[in-house]
């Protein structure tokens, strides 16, 4: 097994990203006066789970994709894997403020769970199968 390094790279830009959901979250409670939960504010609301979504899919997404770039599978793939859940990860957010029902909703959110979804079963598919 060798070092998942194309993996370990996005997981430093995706670190990033959680580090500026992070900041946007502190920035609204600071803005808004609340110190704890979303103080019935539906923008904060969005902004944690903004945040929350991002810390439970992105971590178990990069370690089922670290093991097929471990285990020797192809890079091509290790690598559109990880473009598409960045790019996922990046459009959800821009979704959850959008109009309810509104095209850029459905392309923006839905669309970023949809592709964070398939990246998931993808690696988990690949590694069943080797």
């Amino acid at each position: 097994m060798t070092f998942p390094a194309v993996t370990a790279f996005h997981a430093g830009l995706l670190a990033l990203i959680y580090l500026g959901l992070s900041g946007w979250v502190v920035a609204g409670r600071l803005s808004m006066g609340v110190l704890h939960g979303d103080g019935g504010r539906e923008a904060l609301e969005k902004r944690i789970r903004s945040q929350a979504n991002f810390g439970e899919y992105v971590p178990f997404a990069l370690l089922l994709i670290a093991f097929v770039e471990a285990g020797g599978g192809s890079l091509t793939l290790v690598r559109s894997l990880l473009i598409v859940l960045l790019i996922a990860r990046l459009l959800h957010p821009i979704g959850m403020f959008a109009p309810p029902n509104s095209p850029r909703q459905f392309a923006c959110r839905g669309g970023g769970v949809i592709a964070t979804f398939s990246v998931i079963a993808v690696a988990a598919v690949t590694l069943l199968v080797r």
